[in-house]
């Protein structure tokens, strides 16, 4: 049995979801298809999806298709959400880019695109709601070539488009067929195909498509696989809980996976798969054995994240836990009785997903997020998922800083009203960015306990992540110059004396307050997120729309022709500018500029406004 790992991407309300139920439906797994509206879809699993009406995470249905097996990953188009996008991209082996036969090309059209072109997968384009008034199928097939790529070639036309009996009929030409099912396979072409979810239209044709222009992967192995060990290889791609269980989903590459094997997760984790569940006709089933070119959800991985590599590492993997960082955050609160619980939660949350990064500082608790819907969904999450009612506060731009010099401290035990029975010194030092933080030492190993100076690496990493003044140090080397403990002792004749005897609490205690002076005297400044960002716009309004990336504190940086009537610019904007310009951008351009922005680097803050949110 043959493989394929699709992608299903589209704008938000393009038809994605209800376009996977009726695939789902026509290949018979489901007696009737779900709508996003009627809240009974197959995919949207989460109570948050079916109310919103909107796919959040990533989902996993499968159904047949000839002699193949089509996974089909139903995945997010609202932008606060593009992590979950990217990451299920990285494991796919083509996808269904989904338009709207009346709307057409929009941002997260154009954004998921050149995802998908990034990774070079293979694309089908389905311009799906044929039916509807204002159905202009024709006039999106040109502007798909025009705006995502010219490499598209439509292989149907639509007859009655508009109405209720809209529907297709091929275009006859076997020899441009199969040209385009080899070019298509290797990502040189897109076919572009039309269709209704709502009636049904398209979708027959739709499916025997999916065999014909993307690739398939795995023969799926049978449990003859399982002996291999040594060439097993799987991606963690999504991390979620079921009934408190965490469950790992794994796109297998090769080898196979068999209940009782224990997996090397990288970093000298090695963990025991305790159950195993495979996509099969619309639902997850326990199965002995997953093998190549499957979606496995795993059980037993509880070390596991986003991004790791089962078994044996294959060129590729890399790309499941390469994403760009929030660029905003905000922060939570809640009664102070439940601020353990709502840490814990989080911490758990961000566990599932590594780009919800925690922060810790005092009493104040900081997530990072993608925008403003993410922040409800998650208030949403811990409410329904661990009975937590948070307070959020306003989104604001994420920041860090970065270390400009050197600095040193020292506090030495019993010296100077340092309380602690520990000596330590700390040189902070700057180093390129995107280095990481780096902890070396120049006092004698053995000078002390080895506990001990793992208790300071440990909580200067910590510290510097959390922000040992105000905003995180993502990147500095620091040095410890000094050490120093007093060994275990007691009172003539008594039992061990922790009042005498240094423990790792006094180097944990200690380590803050040394490392915060040893930053200060090195000096930082504050950095904000920039974004890169290209907008395409009507050629008339370009001079306005640069004054106002201008205003905003960006800087355009290259314009150029995308078509015709049609400018591209290119340049870069800080993220706290961003909702300005996606804002004021329609109002310029008559409503047809598209911008799309990701994250790029830090820089220290361009100082604009008071608050460009």
């Amino acid at each position: 049995m043959s493989y394929l790992n699709l992608g299903i991407v589209a704008h938000v309300d393009a038809g994605k979801t209800s376009l996977t139920e009726r695939l789902l439906h026509h290949a018979g797994v489901i007696d009737r298809p779900g709508t996003v509206d009627g809240g009974d879809t197959t995919t949207d699993t989460l109570a948050l999806e079916r109310e919103r009406g909107i796919t959040i995470r990533a989902s996993v249905a499968s159904f047949p298709a000839g002699d193949v097996t089509v996974n089909v990953l139903d995945t997010p188009g609202h932008p606060d959400f593009i992590a979950e996008v990217d990451r299920s991209l990285a494991v796919l082996d083509g996808a269904v880019v989904v338009l709207s036969a009346v709307e057409g090309v929009q941002a997260q059209t154009l954004v998921l695109m050149r995802a998908l072109q990034r990774l070079h997968l293979p694309v089908i384009v389905f311009v799906n709601k044929i039916d509807r008034r204002g159905a202009r199928p024709q006039e999106v097939a040109d502007a798909v070539a025009r705006r995502l790529s010219p490499d598209v070639l439509p292989v149907q036309r639509v007859l009655a488009a508009g109405t209720p009996s809209a529907r297709v009929a091929p275009l006859p030409d076997d020899v441009l067929h199969a040209w385009l099912a080899d070019e298509a396979r290797r990502g040189s072409a897109h076919p572009v195909l039309f269709g209704s979810a709502a009636t049904g239209a398209g979708v027959p044709e739709l499916a025997a498509a999916l065999g014909t222009y993307l690739p398939v992967s795995g023969t799926g192995g049978g449990a003859a696989a399982g002996s291999d060990v040594e060439g097993r290889s799987g991606v963690v791609f999504a991390i979620d809980r079921e009934g408190g269980w965490k469950r790992a989903f794994v796109r297998m590459r090769s080898g196979a996976l068999q209940v009782r094997d224990k997996v090397d997760l990288g970093h000298g984790r090695a963990e025991r798969i305790t159950g195993l569940r495979v996509a099969h006709r619309g639902s997850l089933q326990s199965r002995d054995t997953a093998a190549d070119g499957q979606i496995a959800v795993v059980h037993g991985l509880s070390t596991a994240r986003v991004g790791d590599v089962v078994g044996r590492a294959l060129p590729g993997d890399e790309r499941a836990s390469q994403f760009p960082p929030p660029s905003y955050e905000t922060v939570v609160d809640v009664d102070p009785a439940d601020r353990g619980r709502l840490y814990a939660a989080l911490t758990e949350l961000a566990e599932q997903d590594p780009l919800i990064r925690v922060r810790r500082r005092d009493e104040e608790i900081t997530v990072s997020l993608y925008g403003e819907v993410q922040r409800e969904v998650l208030a949403a999450v811990l409410v329904r998922e661990y009975g937590v009612q948070a307070r959020f506060g306003e989104v604001r731009t994420a920041r860090q800083e970065r270390i400009v010099g050197t600095g040193h401290a020292l506090e030495v035990k019993k010296q100077d009203g340092n309380e602690f029975l520990a000596t330590i010194g700390l040189r902070v030092e700057p180093v390129t960015a995107g280095s990481g933080v780096t902890f070396d030492l120049e006092c004698e190993r053995g000078s002390m306990p080895p506990a001990f100076f793992d208790a300071v690496e440990d909580t200067v990493r910590r510290e510097l992540a959390r922000g040992s003044l105000r905003w995180p140090v993502p990147d500095a080397r620091v040095v410890m110059t000094h050490s120093g403990y007093s060994p275990r002792q007691s009172h003539m004749h008594q039992k061990f004396n922790k009042a005498m005897s240094s423990t790792g609490a006094d180097f944990r205690g200690l380590t803050p307050r040394v490392l915060a002076a040893a930053v200060r005297r090195a000096g930082t400044v504050v950095c904000e997120p920039v974004h890169r960002f290209v907008i395409e716009l009507p050629d008339d309004v370009v001079g306005p729309v640069t004054s106002l990336v201008g205003r905003l504190g960006g800087l355009p940086m290259e314009s150029g022709v995308a078509g015709v009537g049609i400018a591209v610019v290119r340049g870069e904007i800080p993220a706290g500018s961003v909702a300005a310009l996606q804002r004021d951008l329609p109002g310029l351009t008559h409503g047809e500029g598209v911008c799309q922005t990701e994250h790029d680097r830090f820089e220290p803050v361009r100082e604009v406004a008071a608050d460009r949110r």
